[in-house]
């Protein structure tokens, strides 16, 4: 006999983020502590970008028009930064927890 399982998924706030012409918008990005959350990242540049954090252990390449989705687990309150491999220069951003 099989069962149904209950499940009780948590609906995870997205917010959108845009790589286009070396820079990332929006450059701040503010989240709640302790809930995860999703970042849709989109490529509108005319050449490859990167989201990367070395402090959230967070990497994905994105060619150009292409759309990524990242699953971030609960943080706790702080400023955790971000920024794009192929325009270290102008390709920055954070994310603020509160």
């Amino acid at each position: 006999m099989i069962l149904p399982l209950q499940v009780n998924a948590e609906e995870l706030t997205i917010y959108a983020l845009t790589a286009e012409n070396g820079r990332f918008q929006p450059e701040t990005i503010v989240v709640p502590a302790g809930r995860r959350f999703k970042i849709v990242i989109t490529n509108k540049g005319p050449g490859p970008e990167e989201f990367e954090s070395i402090e959230l252990r967070k990497e994905t390449v994105l060619a150009p028009g292409v759309t990524r989705t990242l699953v971030f687990a609960p943080m706790k309150p702080g400023t955790y930064k971000f920024f794009g491999e192929f325009h270290k220069d102008t390709a920055q951003g954070r994310i603020v927890v509160k």
